[in-house]
């Protein structure tokens, strides 16, 4: 059979485009939702798990800037890395107000809720 134009090539792209538009469309929307689901997830984790205060000490900062879909904009988000006397290291994401409050070194009582940062209580030194 000849396909459009006389081309019999059309009738195999043809076929092979209807395939794969809808399996397209259905593996994106599927990375949509498990991307919603697994927000939602951690978000109702979070607010199950209890408040935390622990004596920390600030041992890292880092920033991550991505670029948008257009290079025009561009999005920084902030971390910083605590330890706990233990040796254990936690790393949340900050404000940018609370990343440059931050220094490396600094000591205190930190405060979260599962991976929410909700404070840093810095020690005030005695001099």
């Amino acid at each position: 059979m000849i396909g459009f134009g006389g081309d019999p090539g059309f009738d195999v792209t043809f076929s092979i485009m209807r395939i794969m538009v809808p399996v397209m469309f259905v593996l994106v929307f599927g990375i949509i939702i498990v991307t919603m689901v697994r927000g939602v997830g951690e978000w109702n984790k979070n607010n199950h798990s209890p408040k935390l205060t622990v004596p920390v000490t600030v041992v890292a900062k880092r920033s991550d800037v991505d670029r948008g879909i257009e290079t025009m904009h561009t999005f920084t988000s902030y971390y910083v890395t605590f330890q706990v006397e233990s040796g254990d290291r936690m790393e949340f994401e900050v404000s940018d107000m609370e990343y440059g409050m931050l220094a490396e070194g600094d000591s205190g009582e930190l405060t979260f809720q599962g991976t929410r940062y909700l404070n840093f209580q810095r020690n005030e030194s005695a001099e």
